[in-house]
């Protein structure tokens, strides 16, 4: 029995004016592509004469059909595609429309007897062929095809629907003919349209988004990961301009046949884009961006440092580049930080262009490090493709893993392998801490809409997967683990995958070198893979006790994703004892014991009391006898383990009594993060004021440290975590108000206001803006946002964007809210993090808040249907909840737009509301004892 539902009249309104939106753009492309063909009788996409309208569609209830279900049946499979397409980069002026018209014949193999055929297609407009059909199907070999008896579109699974009135011969193969039009959309998805300005002229890109499921909003296809095709890809486009694909130009705009490939790996594009390239061994690399940007020689770090990450995949695969070229291109409208297409990279600009006036060591470590990770996916992903999306996390996680390793090759010097405990290690602890968290790996029905699948590109594929999959390299060596891989790799060379095959691959080398493991691979990676969350392992050293329990930042919440795992008792939740890693000590006599050394292991690590004092002592009295990476996991598992009322809040907070003596990025920057939480919690109450004094007097000697290191801020620290603790240092001073450092970055700030030269080194700028930005009014936002709106240099305007959002005018962050509704003022692709930046500020979360609430609807249609990010609107706009007021808001937001949907934020939803419910407890049981520890710490 279905259920029902009300709509208000605003709501009912509002629907009939977005279905009308949506008819008059089909009419309006139906009219602008009728003109097109008018004025273009002898052009390269023929349509037989046929003419477009608008194809009936479906409205009745989902029912049992084939056309209703999301995942296409298996009697279809394809060989290859043709497909010819031509986007037009001036819009028409009788429309406003920026159209492309298209031409695709697929050959299929019939796998099995059937009289339908069902292809993705969504927001495809037809060109009627023979009888009047969507589309005309020729066989191959002599036998006679079925005619069309009726075909339409639905909308709902984004079919394309063809029913025949006989059926398809087993094993005999077909051609599907169809010509199309479409919206070249600013939506950052499918074929799509991205506009920038140069020399005072605007320009506009043709450019691609597919995965995982846009392929259909450029041509019909079978738009799954396992339907691998060869594609043969023309493009139309104006004289002066450059097309890029998959395969390397043959002519102008006609590619080289791709290898077999997924169609979420398909892109091509139009610009007028110039590039830098080399050639390294017969393998050619080019880097494309706008024109001023490749003169400005922003592309040359990307190349220099693309041939030397390839030829290290190429050792680390045991495997040869499998493609004749490497293409990685810029683009001004992105909505991820970068797409692995084979043989065409996508990247923000920002993830791919490295100017050293303007680019921060983050941004440079950024870029290699993105670039790692794309180029790990050529083989990984391209040349072997997960079969479906519940195993992403194969894929991604996989991808972060290396990212790594590929960085490292580029900038040995950076030790930048340590720095994954920060980023992804502790980064989804936080996230599989919830109830509301889920399995790496999904059951494959439980994952079928696009809504779904979008959903699974958080936190837990990409950093979770990455950490366990760094865990089982440590624990099985990394010659092992690279043998399996490499013989995975070559057994599914240019088709699909499944996890559990990589475990068998590991299991033979595992075998074949004889490494003693007291359970398969298999068994022990299930464990971890099958079930959410991860473990606390209690070493008790007075009793020589190790237990472990399921740890969760809320003890009293309910878990209800059903796990095969119980992680009550022995150590069966992970892999065995050994892998713990116990690191002992005996300093003067007294024995302490440290666990999980260098965070290997997927875990959070508690002790008996006796312990922690130890520990808490050789931090006060000889910190460097603890290695830095476990300095910053003593930090981060204590507070974790107080917020989940395993050990008391004050104890987390006396293991940063020491850092006045600490000198190390990795531990000053796990404080900070944990930190974080409780300006999140007390930043509008009672303990703000005695918290900012003892974090003040904590920063200060570091703050002090850096002002000579670099001789009163003239000099840059040579190191490259120096650099990023230099960063750390001049933040929380200023933000714990030491006047000094207010004073400095007011200073530099003015002194750009004034003389129009900007004396900020590129590390210290964000930092700077923010702070100068907090203490000034609307004279100094109104200049960074001149500033913003004149920056040439992504990474400059990023920087400016952040900062921007740090004012505490409560009109001027009112304002920038309102700009981010308006593609002119705020790209699309940055809109969502901008409304984050501003709840970020204390005086903006609930503006912020309010803002989404009251345009949830406008804001989801135009950002959130497809984007992988929308999940961190949800939590930023959410996460300082911790009242029973904002809770009820919450619930309440949640309730309110169910029939909206909150597409790939939607478990975001869930997590905001258990994250608050923590929140809550978490405050009314610690607030007073953290105000008086605090106190007390101040006392003379």
């Amino acid at each position: 029995m279905g259920k029902g539902f009300f709509i208000s009249k605003a709501v009912g309104i509002a629907a009939i004016i977005v279905g009308a939106g949506a008819l008059a753009t089909i009419i309006a492309l139906s009219v602008v592509y009728s003109q097109e063909k008018a004025k273009n009788n002898d052009n390269v996409l023929p349509t037989d004469g046929g003419t477009t309208s608008k194809p009936p569609v479906t409205t009745t209830a989902p029912s049992n059909e084939p056309w209703d279900k999301y995942r296409l049946p298996k009697s279809l499979v394809p060989d290859h595609y043709n497909v010819t397409l031509w986007p037009r980069l001036k819009q028409n002026l009788t429309t406003g429309l920026f159209i492309f018209t298209g031409q695709s014949t697929v050959e299929f193999v019939c796998a099995e007897e059937t009289d339908l055929i069902l292809i993705h297609s969504n927001k495809l407009n037809y060109t009627k062929r023979e009888n009047n059909h969507l589309a005309s199907l020729t066989s191959l070999g002599g036998v006679k095809a079925p005619s069309i008896k009726s075909s339409w579109l639905q909308q709902v699974t984004q079919y394309l629907v063809l029913q025949l009135d006989g059926k398809l011969m087993k094993d005999h193969r077909y051609h599907l003919h169809t010509d199309f039009t479409g919206e070249l959309a600013d939506d950052l998805g499918g074929f799509y349209r991205s506009e920038y300005m140069e020399d005072g002229v605007k320009k506009v890109v043709a450019t691609t988004q597919m995965q995982p499921t846009d392929a259909r909003k450029a041509f019909p296809c079978f738009d799954e990961p396992a339907m691998k095709a060869i594609f043969h890809i023309t493009l139309i486009h104006d004289l002066g301009t450059v097309a890029l694909s998959n395969g390397h130009d043959v002519q102008k705009t006609v590619f080289q046949p791709t290898e077999k490939m997924s169609t979420y790996l398909l892109a091509f594009i139009v610009s007028d884009f110039s590039f830098i390239n080399n050639t390294i061994d017969g393998v050619l690399i080019r880097i494309f961006a706008r024109t001023p940007a490749i003169a400005a020689g922003q592309g040359d770090y990307a190349l220099n440092k693309t041939g030397p990450i390839l030829k290290f995949f190429e050792k680390y695969y045991n495997s040869s580049y499998p493609l004749p070229k490497s293409d990685q291109i810029a683009l001004p409208d992105f909505n991820a930080g970068a797409m692995e297409n084979w043989g065409l990279i996508t990247y923000r600009e920002t993830a791919l262009l490295y100017d050293e006036t303007f680019s921060s060591n983050s941004n440079k470590q950024r870029i290699a490090t993105i670039i790692a990770h794309e180029l790990a996916h050529m083989w990984f992903g391209n040349l072997v493709t997960l079969r479906w999306w519940n195993d992403l996390w194969l894929n991604e996680g996989f991808a972060s893993y290396v990212e790594y390793l590929g960085a490292h090759e580029a900038e040995p010097e950076w030790n930048v392998k340590d720095l994954i405990v920060l980023s992804d290690v502790h980064r989804v602890f936080a996230v599989d801490a919830l109830a509301s968290s889920h399995p790496l790996s999904s059951k494959e029905e439980d994952i079928q809409k696009p809504a779904q699948i979008s959903e699974l590109f958080d936190a837990i594929s990409y950093s979770k997967g990455a950490s366990v999959l760094r865990m089982l390299s440590d624990f099985l060596t990394e010659k092992v683990f690279t043998m399996g891989l490499r013989t995975y790799l070559a057994e599914f060379a240019f088709g699909n995958a499944g996890y559990t095959d990589l475990w068998s691959h590991l299991q033979m080398a595992v075998d074949a070198t004889g490494t003693d493991i007291p359970e398969t691979v298999s068994n022990i990676m299930n464990t971890w893979v099958l079930q959410m969350g991860f473990p606390v392992v209690t070493v008790n050293t007075s009793t020589g006790i190790i237990s472990q329990k399921h740890f969760l930042l809320d003890p009293d919440s309910e878990v209800t994703t059903p796990s095969i795992y119980k992680c009550v008792d022995g150590l069966s939740y992970f892999p065995p004892l050994r892998t713990i890693n116990l690191y002992v000590f005996i300093i003067s006599g007294s024995d302490w014991v440290l666990a999980n050394i260098n965070v290997v292991g997927y875990y959070r690590v508690n002790y008996d009391q006796g312990n922690w004092e130890r520990l808490l002592g050789v931090l006060s009295t000889n910190h460097v006898a603890i290695p830095v990476i476990n300095r910053a996991q003593l930090v981060d598992d204590a507070f974790n383990l107080a917020r989940a009322k395993i050990i008391s809040t004050v104890l987390a907070l006396r293991t940063t009594k020491y850092l006045n003596k600490e000198r190390e990025y990795m531990p000053w920057e796990s404080a900070v993060g944990n930190l974080d939480f409780f300006y999140l919690m007390f930043d509008r109450s009672e303990v703000y004021g005695p918290m900012q004094d003892y974090l003040r007097n904590q920063v200060t000697p570091l703050f002090t440290h850096y002002k000579s290191l670099t001789d009163n801020w003239k000099n840059v620290p040579v190191g490259h975590m120096d650099q990023y603790n230099q960063v750390n240092a001049i933040s929380l001073a200023c933000r714990t108000g030491l006047r000094e450092c207010q004073n400095l970055t007011n200073q530099w700030f003015n002194q750009w206001m004034e003389t129009k030269l900007n004396p900020i080194h590129p590390n210290l700028r964000s930092t700077v803006y923010c702070n100068a930005i907090a203490a000034g009014g609307a004279k100094e936002w109104e200049f960074a946002w001149s500033q913003f709106k004149n920056a040439s240099i992504a990474i400059e305007a990023d920087k400016l964007r952040y900062a921007l959002a740090c004012t505490k005018q409560p009109w001027l962050l009112n304002r920038y809210l309102e700009y981010t509704l308006d593609p002119n003022m705020i790209r699309k692709q940055d809109a969502t993090s901008t409304i984050v930046y501003i709840a970020n500020n204390v005086i903006g979360q609930s503006l912020a808040w309010d803002f989404v609430r009251a345009r949830w609807s406008y804001i989801f249609t135009q950002y959130g249907g497809g984007s992988f990010s929308f999940s961190n609107l949800v939590n930023g706009v959410t996460e300082r909840f911790s009242t029973e007021y904002e809770l009820q808001q919450l619930k309440q937001f949640k309730e309110d737009n169910a029939e909206v949907g909150f597409g790939s934020g939607t478990l975001a939803v869930d997590q905001s509301i258990e994250r608050t419910i923590a929140n809550i407890k978490w405050i009314a049981e610690n607030k007073q004892n953290v105000l008086d520890w605090f106190k007390a710490e101040e006392k003379p």
